[in-house]
């Protein structure tokens, strides 16, 4: 990407490397009245605003609906109303009503005598089965959020005046615009670096801005001079209503609040504030200025910036990278012959089928199960977790077994190569794992990463049966992690008289061991190990959070004992509170948990830096 980028710059110039701002009135200009105009939307980018604001500009009446499920009737009669009476329509979202659409194409090209006034404006998102005739005859145009801190400062001071910058004469109010600009800013470009950005890529939009904005002014306008600005109720509206509105995540709410809390405080009003080295805040009082400083910041931000460490950078780049391969590959031609010596797909496959088959763990057999259940203590809550473990891995052994016996069948042709099994030939061909499987077991970057992790989880299994219980679990090998330290919760409750389960919380201790250094069970609780760690290292002589090494993108973890204690009293504020996931990508359904570390720095600065463990990186 970096060459691609040297390469147009070399060739056409840096102007082409620069976004440009998407101009509606040039737009307007080129139309007429019988071509529709169609917005493609994108992340965090919708023209509502600014069509409504360029037909008031120009004294033209603008009616909008929003389709869907029973707007058709409403919708069909504002076309017709406009297409005589001339005012502009504005028809959003009709990617959820598709019908619709092919009924605006036929009207438009059945009507004669069409208000030469008229403009009919259509936003939709990318739909497979949109109408191709109406994207033919209409004016297409997109608004893609900027790349870039000084693009996307860039384009949200093109629709700020200087009266907004007049609006108010408290003194703290042109700084405070440019901060909630800034932090509209980093909210969108976190997006970019993927789950160390955000666990989920919210679609923040012009809206919350302007919301933002909006309650800013308020504030100041009804401002005690005596009591001075209410950070703190600035803080709550930014980070728990206005942008906080669309968070649904626990982890991502923590963040946005952490920005708003290190921006929005006295701080921001003191002279020689700055975002981060090379990012101040300005002291301007025309919007010209403001757009010259703009211009004048760096071209290519560091993720330092973000709160992130550099690493974060090389996150992103391969992201976009492997973005771009798979959208080459998924559009190969998956028909015809290719591979090494001229062999087909299917032989290619064949032999993988027969390579998996072989190396395939032997089924669960019940009565062994059953007499090691009893052997192991019987209906006690790690054993009761062990069986519904190994319930799950045999479930996915049966469907992998059965899997490749048929597709190895039929490809030699002795049966009907069904969808399911095309689907699974051209998933093992890419090296990728079937939807079915993924579905009951876990997923993986590649197939092979996955098949090795499959064969590693039932040797840990098959272990626990057959040897007793481990003396170090390796955590990343559970269906449910979640099920496993409760099971551990109970234990501990069970064995201390007059515990409640409800008052006991999770204890742990960063070990200086590695798996293999561990030789005894501990006295109560688990050792666990296969951790990685994100966005920070560890100090292995202290046991505290440090910045992470350059270029290392994930840090081993030593051996953690986890532990229960029986406590009414909260977590230490002083501690790092660092979710564990299962999976790089860090959604709800990935969560297990979280562990606490200690630190030299606030807190606050490993929530920027998106710290979280991983069970597995692949």
């Amino acid at each position: 990407m970096a060459q691609a980028r040297k390469y147009i710059y070399d060739s056409l110039g840096a102007d082409f490397l620069e976004a440009s701002v998407l101009d509606l009135e040039i737009i307007l200009d080129e139309s007429e009245s019988g071509v529709p105009l169609i917005c493609l939307l994108s992340t965090g980018s919708d023209p509502s605003a600014q069509i409504e604001a360029m037909a008031k500009g120009r004294a033209q009446e603008c009616k909008s609906l929003a389709l869907g499920q029973g707007q058709e009737e409403i919708a069909r009669r504002m076309l017709n109303e406009g297409l005589q009476n001339g005012n502009w329509l504005m028809l959003q979202n009709c990617h959820l009503s598709l019908s619709f659409c092919d009924e605006i194409m036929q009207t438009m090209m059945d009507a004669h005598n069409i208000n030469p006034a008229f403009r009919l404006w259509i936003t939709t998102e990318v739909n497979k089965k949109f109408p191709i005739g109406l994207l033919q005859m209409s004016l297409k145009f997109t608004n893609e959020p900027p790349d870039g801190i000084r693009a996307s400062m860039k384009r949200t001071y093109t629709d700020i005046t200087q009266d907004i910058l007049d609006y108010s004469n408290h003194p703290a109010w042109s700084s405070l615009l440019y901060t909630v600009a800034f932090l509209h800013t980093i909210v969108q470009e976190r997006r970019k670096f993927g789950p160390i950005g955000w666990n989920i890529p919210y679609e923040f939009n012009r809206a919350d801005f302007s919301a933002s904005n909006q309650f800013v002014m308020n504030h100041l306008d009804e401002l005690d001079p005596k009591r001075g600005i209410s950070w703190q109720t600035i803080q709550f509206m930014l980070g728990e209503v206005q942008y906080g509105g669309r968070v649904t995540d626990d982890y991502d709410k923590r963040l946005l609040n952490t920005f708003t809390s290190v921006w929005f405080n006295e701080t921001v009003l003191v002279q020689g504030f700055k975002f981060y080295d090379g990012y101040t805040l300005p002291e301007c009082k025309t919007i010209e200025e403001y757009n010259e400083f703009i211009n004048n910041l760096p071209t290519q931000d560091i993720p330092e910036v973000f709160g992130l460490h550099g690493n974060a950078d090389i996150s992103y780049q391969i992201n976009t990278v492997k973005g771009l391969l798979d959208q080459i590959i998924e559009i190969q031609p998956k028909e015809g012959g290719g591979g090494s010596a001229g062999e087909s797909r299917e032989s290619i496959v064949g032999k993988i089928a027969e390579d998996m088959l072989s190396k395939l763990p032997e089924l669960y057999s019940p009565h062994e199960v059953k007499a090691a259940m009893e052997r192991l203590g019987g209906q006690q809550p790690m054993n009761i977790f062990l069986k519904q473990e190994i319930d799950r891995m045999q479930r996915i052994l049966k469907l992998i077994k059965v899997s490749l016996i048929d597709l190895g069948m039929a490809i030699e042709g002795t049966i009907i190569m069904s969808d399911y099994l095309k689907e699974v030939l051209d998933c093992m061909f890419d090296a990728k794992v079937p939807d079915k499987w993924t579905k009951i077991s876990w997923s993986s970057s590649t197939l092979g990463f996955w098949y090795t992790e499959l064969i590693q989880r039932d040797a840990q299994f098959k272990s626990w049966m057959n040897k007793g219980r481990p003396k170090v679990f390796w955590m990343t090998g559970f269906f449910n992690p979640q099920g496993f330290l409760t099971a551990m919760k109970q234990e501990v409750t069970r064995s201390h008289k007059g515990w409640a389960l409800d008052n006991v919380i999770t204890q742990n201790l960063i070990t200086r061991y590695s798996k293999d250094e561990i030789n005894k069970h501990p006295p109560e609780g688990v050792y666990i190990h296969g951790l990685f760690m994100e966005g920070a290292n560890l100090d292995k002589r202290t046991g505290k959070l440090v910045e992470s090494r350059q270029k290392i993108l994930y840090e081993a973890m030593p051996v953690i004992y986890i532990y229960a204690i029986n406590t009414a009293s909260g977590k230490d504020n002083k501690l790092y509170s660092c979710p564990i996931y299962r999976k790089p990508l860090r959604k709800d359904i990935n969560y297990i948990g979280s562990i606490d570390f200690e630190s030299d720095v606030n807190p606050k600065h490993w929530v920027m830096r998106g710290v979280a463990l991983l069970c597995d990186i692949k």
